[in-house]
């Protein structure tokens, strides 16, 4: 071949492949490497936060220091605390497309199941369903349901712009296990204000609550998980 003549066609598609390439890449910049522990902590800050502002703001039940007394108020801030933390991990770990969150989905709920049926231990017999109906006060049932949901949205929120950066390999466990973690954290923080000690109360309604915020959390957060 004469030294003046034209490179091959491939050749020319290679050096303009390459040439692209580099453009491309010459405005990328290093990412720092996301790990579950500073995530974990991100989540624990907004909580904490939110606990915060919440008891600032007035949220603080008035008799607390009589509520304190009563093991049913350690039995539900227990609970939340423990379903959050179950839920939110198994979420967290499972952004790693390595990792499966279907066995520690199964131990939250699980989890969960055991909460409802200690609650009940604690004092949940009482003979009438009149006295029944009434320990379970709907009205109120309802408004509590509602305040738990709102105050599940920050901890929603907050997993969901993790997720938007990890790679889950199952997005819909992925999402009912943040999901539910979530719920049980805006719970947690609800604990404080809750004006009930009743363990029938508690576990019918808080049981609602967090089905009820996983529910849409799982749809919200499936979107946001498709990758």
């Amino acid at each position: 071949m004469p030294a003046d003549a034209p490179p091959p066609s491939g050749r020319r598609a290679g050096d303009a492949t390459g040439a692209l390439i580099e453009r491309l890449a010459g405005d990328l910049k290093p990412v720092r490497r996301r790990t579950t522990w500073r995530d974990a902590a991100v989540l624990a800050a907004i909580v904490a936060v939110e606990l915060v502002l919440f008891l600032a703001m007035g949220g603080l039940r008035p008799d607390m220091p009589m509520a304190m007394k009563q093991p049913s108020w350690w039995w539900k801030l227990g609970s939340m605390g423990a379903i959050g933390i179950a839920g939110l991990g198994t979420g967290l770990l499972s952004l790693d497309p390595a990792r499966s969150p279907r066995r520690g989905l199964r131990i939250t709920i699980l989890l969960v199941l055991l909460c409802v049926a200690l609650g009940w231990l604690v004092d949940a017999a009482r003979p009438g369903t009149t006295a029944l109906l009434a320990r379970l006060d709907w009205r109120q049932g309802i408004g509590c349901v509602w305040k738990m949901a709102v105050l599940a949205i920050p901890a929603v929120l907050g997993f969901g712009v993790l997720l938007r950066r990890g790679a889950p390999f199952d997005g819909a466990a992925t999402s009912w296990a943040g999901g539910l973690g979530a719920a049980a954290a805006g719970a947690f923080v609800f604990v404080f204000a809750c004006p009930s000690d009743d363990p029938l109360y508690i576990a019918a309604w808080y049981a609602v609550g967090l089905a009820l915020v996983s529910a849409v959390s799982r749809v919200i957060l499936g979107r946001v998980a498709r990758w």
